[in-house]
């Protein structure tokens, strides 16, 4: 079936240890003694939870009424499996790791599972053992190109699986100053397999996309603590310059894996999780936006 477009603007994706976590920052460390007095605030806060995050998920109840579910895993990589894969990444005399990851697809492994709960940590692995100089830049260099491979080939047969394409779009970038995207493009591809026409570029790039053309969504990743005070400013910025006045904003990452929480920080719309539910709580969105109006 046709999929939704995919354009990428700035350079290309870099598979640098997708979601290796940094350190809490002092000044965005959380504090669970603190106490808010003030009512009015609270309810805010109880409002924005339930349009957030609640209500986008009730709706795909619905949703996965007329579309089967693709959400449930019933065998997921093994730790085994897990090391095995990132130890061939990085053996010189490995020559089909493609082939290897395809195997454990036709063992009965999904493509989701493979996409996100192995290559992902495998990814993850990877930048710990070039941060800790447990392996030198030809090494990790060559690893990533065959995780990059990998990558390319699972996300081709996610989305020959696409439903027909419904014309709706979303621009995927990064948080300023982030480096871990090598999960944005397997979220791409799980937007293109839901008949998303998709953009992904990098923070600057996608300031200019949204002033020149129209998203139904923007679609934010964050990693590091660090980066979280400027997000918000960011999501403001992008709801300013964007010529679709209602855009809706969607943020995710590990940091929000963490740290659910900060969606209202975040000033964004919704947050999603996971990937693979990431196109319904987009679709959520939009269709609690027509409803009020």
């Amino acid at each position: 079936m046709a999929v939704g477009a995919w354009r990428h603007f700035s350079q290309g994706f870099e598979l640098d240890a997708a979601s290796l976590e940094c350190g809490p920052s002092p000044a965005t460390a959380l504090n669970p003694d603190l106490v808010v007095d003030d009512v009015s605030f609270v309810r805010g806060d109880l409002s924005r939870l339930i349009e957030g995050e609640i209500l986008p998920r009730l709706m795909l109840v619905h949703q996965e009424a007329v579309r089967p579910s693709r959400l449930l895993v019933e065998r997921r990589p093994t730790p085994e499996q897990i090391a095995t894969f990132s130890a061939l990444l990085l053996d010189p005399a490995a020559e089909d790791v493609t082939g290897h990851v395809l195997g454990l697809l036709d063992g009965g492994l999904s493509l989701d599972g493979l996409l996100l709960e192995l290559l992902t940590p495998a990814a993850r692995e990877l930048g710990r053992l070039w941060e800790e100089d447990e392996c030198d830049f030809v090494d990790v260099t060559v690893a990533l190109g065959r995780l990059h491979a990998v990558a390319r080939t699972l996300c081709g047969r996610l989305e020959s699986e696409a439903w027909g394409p419904h014309g709706r779009s979303i621009l995927l970038v990064p948080c300023p100053g982030e480096t871990h995207i090598f999960c944005l493009s397997i979220v791409a591809s799980f937007f293109r397999e839901a008949g998303w026409d998709v953009t992904t570029g990098d923070a600057d790039s996608g300031f200019d996309l949204l002033r020149a053309e129209w998203f139904d969504v923007v679609g934010l990743t964050l990693s590091c603590d660090v980066l979280l005070p400027g997000l918000a400013d960011t999501v403001r910025a992008m709801r300013k310059v964007s010529c679709n006045r209602g855009v809706r904003v969607m943020v995710g990452g590990p940091l929000f894996v963490r740290h659910p929480e900060q969606l209202h920080a975040s000033g964004a719309d919704a947050m999603a999780e996971d990937a693979r539910i990431a196109p319904r709580i987009a679709e959520s969105l939009l269709e609690k936006q027509a409803q009020a109006c």
